[in-house]
């Protein structure tokens, strides 16, 4: 079961206590075996996976982009070029990812990169007063709410999830 840990300290967590953001932190013991860090994620705090969101990146014409998708579907790359006007999309080389952020992946969060990254937010994190992502770490979520997901990151939200 999910394990609230105030003392857990990341770039994200950091990021969000000096926006005066309203978040909680759940830890809870990674398995190094899981499949999919995300459902792992769900399954372990006993929440619904379309309320857990995972980050992805993308090369969109040679720019990378984030993706943040329930962990329940897939990124849908025609739909994330779209939301940022570009014309083609392939995901991302997990190293460029990790060089680009500084975490590593299963614990990438869409807060507290090194660099901003232009960002978009799967629409349906709208229909839940908060919503989970990665906190920056494996075995680390953040909640909040989606509105703040949003502004902090300085994403647009559009349907790009399949």
């Amino acid at each position: 079961m999910a394990k609230r840990k105030a003392s857990a300290a990341t770039p994200a967590t950091a990021a969000l206590r000096a926006a005066g953001v309203a978040f909680t932190v759940h830890e809870y013991d990674h398995d190094a075996r899981a499949a999919s860090y995300g459902e792992e994620a769900a399954a372990a705090m006993g929440v619904d996976p379309a309320r857990v969101f995972k980050t992805l990146f993308a090369d969109v014409d040679g720019a990378l982009v984030v993706g943040v998708v329930p962990v329940a579907g897939q990124l849908d790359l025609k739909a994330l070029a779209r939301a940022v006007d570009g014309r083609r999309a392939a995901m991302a080389n997990p190293r460029a990812a990790e060089r680009a952020t500084g975490y590593v992946v299963g614990g990438i969060s869409p807060l507290g990169q090194r660099k901003a990254h232009p960002t978009v937010v799967d629409d349906s994190a709208l229909a839940y007063d908060t919503v989970f992502v990665s906190a920056g770490r494996r075995g680390l979520e953040v909640e909040l709410s989606p509105g703040e997901l949003v502004r902090l990151t300085a994403a647009r939200t559009a349907p790009i999830r399949r």
